[in-house]
């Protein structure tokens, strides 16, 4: 039995098989995602999903589904599924027999005595997905219908049905093409045999997205659909359905969908779930490679991809990733500044923890690969920039004290990881000097100072320690105050002290370490990862739920994320030693459950504060993913 799986009892059963969805991707920045039954319930779901340059550089979702009916003896049983206002229509779940997905999404459908195969794949580098249906079993002569849903637009709107459609198409060999509006890529839709298409234009209203009701945003979308194609089907036989962005040649299709068989890392267990997540946020468009912070609505973020980038790529050994990424984020420094918020040729800068984790990243490239001269060549400048930058001062009032300390922020802006912002301003502003953000200052400092020797950089790391364990320690309480202004100290219990524990260079000695990581592991350390503030403080909130508004409120109010695990687990190694790596191997083993909750085969960007911790927000995160490998190297390594 394959490593993920659903039988039949799972599959009809809407609760619990509408709550699993499926995202693949390709190094051309394209998606497919849906859920494992096929019924889409996000905006952001779609068959080929991708980017439009000409347009936006946005995704886009062109293909949103496909209807599959199978014709028998006069009789048609449709195999697809769409939510409407009050039902499911129609209901081809029932006909599903087994899921799963070794090593590609495989869908198994029962009809009388037809038995019908549906594996689905992406092409590694071009604009294009791929369905193989197989007959596996048939007692009559069979014909299989394909109707595909078009929706043509951005995969953060919704389509309307209007008058300005473009309903002409062109043929191409085994197919035709689509371009529903002047300024869209033209989509060609292709089988491996030929068939025959029925054209009959319509408009297929309400399709309704229930996790976007949920979230309190418009759910409900007009679909076009031009026709069908129809072609019979032996027992035994494969045919290949096509749809991508330049016309492919029907007669090569089975060829390039094994070759693409053979590219996959098999999901056959937990780590390699992990190593294939991976692979997906990877995305490589014209001279650029660039890491997606999280699927399906996240484009690339200049910390999420520097916090991310060394586990996804180092801990596999491929340094070559790994130093393309780098190179594309060091183009985009301005200043001492790199973009928080990136999509297409549109950032912005208000980020003030990316500088630092530049460093933090060189040094993990350095500690896997043994190399230090590719950094002190080629990066060194842009290092000592964002030293020169941050000592100079820079906008949102960010500034060096003059005890050493960090400072930034101002008046509804948000600098730091914690950025949620709502209608009342940032849900935790931090103004002023935040523990994270000196505790990167100063290993920043410090590696400096190592790869120059200079002795500006050592005498500045020395005075920011000093004013660190100052300003934020306490001895009583035995953790870190998270944000200081001036007098002002905020003691809420916060994850963000657990830097301090895990980075190369820490102001804190051992002892202090111990005690902060004892302090989280006592109010914040789940199953799942950290919570965002212990549930002691009043303004703790269990679970991430509701409209925008109620969901940014509890976003860094106690949700859980994942991601903050790989610096606990650092720090506890560090100082636990081997003694402590047994709690960190359960911690890892606990996550095996996850590959079948919620994004298949990967990891959700957050988890609800309160037991039993479920998975939240996008279904696949990149640090969540980054972060759980790099654990499993730290503990190998013990």
């Amino acid at each position: 039995m394959s490593y993920i799986h659903f039988d039949k009892t799972e599959l009809i059963n809407l609760n619990y098989s509408l709550e699993k969805e499926t995202i693949r991707s390709n190094r051309s920045g394209c998606y497919t995602s849906t859920t494992i039954i096929g019924c889409n319930t996000r905006k952001y779901h779609g068959l080929l999903v991708a980017p439009q340059p000409q347009i936006d550089s946005q995704l886009h979702v062109l293909l949103s589904t496909i209807h599959e009916t199978v014709i028998q003896r006069g009789a048609s049983f449709n195999l697809g599924i769409c939510k409407y206002p009050g039902n499911y229509s129609p209901r081809g779940h029932k006909y599903l027999e087994d899921y799963s997905t070794e090593p590609i999404p495989n869908l198994i459908y029962r009809v009388g005595g037809v038995v019908l195969q549906k594996e689905m794949i992406l092409d590694t580098t071009a604009d294009r997905m791929m369905i193989k249906y197989t007959l596996l079993d048939a007692h009559s002569p069979t014909t299989l219908r394909l109707s595909p849903f078009l929706a043509f637009r951005g995969y953060h709107g919704l389509s309307k049905a209007n008058t300005y459609v473009n309903k002409k198409y062109n043929k191409v060999k085994n197919g035709l093409e689509f371009k529903l509006y002047e300024a869209y890529s033209p989509l060609s839709l292709q089988t491996s045999k030929k068939n025959d298409f029925i054209a009959v234009p319509d408009w297929y209203y309400d399709i309704e997205y229930i996790r976007e009701k949920e979230r309190g945003y418009d759910f409900l979308e007009d679909l076009y659909v031009p026709g069908y194609f129809e072609f019979p089907i032996e027992k035994g036989e494969s045919v290949i359905f096509a749809a991508g962005l330049e016309e492919a040649d029907p007669d090569s299709l089975a060829e390039a969908f094994e070759r693409e068989l053979k590219r996959r890392t098999p999901r056959d267990n937990f780590e390699n779930c992990l190593k294939n997540a991976a692979g997906q946020f990877i995305s490589r468009r014209g001279d650029e490679t660039r890491v997606i912070a999280g699927y399906p609505w996240f484009g690339w973020w200049g910390r999420d991809t520097l916090i991310a980038v060394p586990g996804l790529t180092l801990t596999q050994g491929d340094d070559t990733t790994f130093k393309e990424v780098m190179h594309t984020m060091s183009k985009d420094i301005k200043g001492a500044m790199f973009p928080n918020i990136g999509s297409g040729g549109q950032f912005n800068m208000n980020t003030l923890d990316a500088p630092l984790w530049y460093f933090w990243a060189w040094q993990q490239y350095e500690n896997y690969t043994g190399d230090r001269k590719t950094i002190t060549d080629q990066y060194l400048p842009k290092l000592k920039g964002i030293i020169d930058g941050l000592l100079a001062g820079s906008d949102f009032n960010i500034k060096v004290l003059e005890n050493g300390l960090l400072y930034g922020g101002q008046e509804g802006i948000a600098l730091t990881w914690m950025d949620a912002v709502t209608s009342d301003g940032p849900v935790t502003p931090r103004i002023g000097c935040p523990v994270e953000i000196n505790a990167l200052w100063y290993n920043a400092l410090c590696y400096y100072h190592e790869l120059t020797g200079e002795d500006f950089a050592r005498e500045l790391a020395e005075k920011v320690k000093a004013a660190f364990v100052t300003n934020f320690w306490d001895k009583e309480k035995g953790y870190l105050a998270d944000v200081v202004d001036g007098n002002h100290k905020d003691w809420s219990i916060r994850p963000n002290m657990v830097f301090s524990t895990s980075l190369p260079y820490s102001p804190l000695d051992d002892p202090q370490k111990a005690d902060v990581l004892e302090a989280i592991k006592l109010y914040l350390l789940t199953p799942r990862g950290l919570r965002t503030l212990a549930p002691r403080n009043p303004a703790y909130k269990g679970y991430y739920q509701g409209n925008q508004y109620q969901r940014d409120n509890a976003y860094h109010q106690g949700t859980v994320w994942p991601w903050l695990l790989g610096h606990f687990a650092e720090g506890y190694l560090k100082i636990h030693g081997k003694a402590g790596k047994n709690m960190i191997e359960k911690l890892l083993e606990g996550f095996d459950d996850t590959m079948t909750q919620y994004g298949i085969g990967s990891i959700a960007e957050i988890y609800d504060g309160d037991p039993p911790h479920r998975p939240k927000g996008a279904i696949s995160q990149a640090w969540s993913v980054g972060e759980l490998l790099r654990i499993m190297h730290l503990v190998n390594q013990y």
